[in-house]
């Protein structure tokens, strides 16, 4: 019994040490640990932000301000880590960024357009011609 309990004491501590080891070197590659994790998080929204831009023409306006929403936070986190850490998902990435930008062009041209239909010219009265 005393022998398991020394195995299991020392794997907790090589566990300990990886573990140390891991965010020493995360932080020596100049990221902070809450900024990796939220990393890990935006990579897992990149592949379905990947999904949905396939189809980014067929979204309904509130699923295009989902999707922004979204995208924005995943670029915000991806900034935070060198591209160095993320270079195979560059592709996933620039897609969701053409889409994203393509969202934004549609709706700001969208705006435009009902900005320029909303808007009412004055009537214009002819001025009286005075006679001197």
């Amino acid at each position: 019994m005393t022998e398991a309990l020394a195995v299991v004491f020392i794997l907790g501590i090589f566990i300990v040490i990886l573990i140390a080891m891991a965010i020493a070197q995360i932080r020596m590659a100049g990221i902070k640990v809450k900024d990796f994790f939220s990393f890990i998080d935006a990579n897992q929204k990149l592949d379905s932000l990947a999904k949905f831009a396939k189809k980014y023409d067929k979204m309904s306006p509130q699923e295009q301000i989902i999707y922004l929403s979204e995208a924005e936070k995943m670029f915000d986190s991806f900034d935070k880590i060198p591209s160095t850490v993320w270079e195979d998902e560059r592709d996933k990435y620039t897609e969701v960024l053409d889409t994203y930008k393509n969202i934004r062009v549609m709706r700001w041209n969208e705006a435009q357009s009902n900005a320029m239909t909303k808007v009412k010219s004055p009537k214009i009265k002819p001025k009286e011609i005075k006679a001197e």
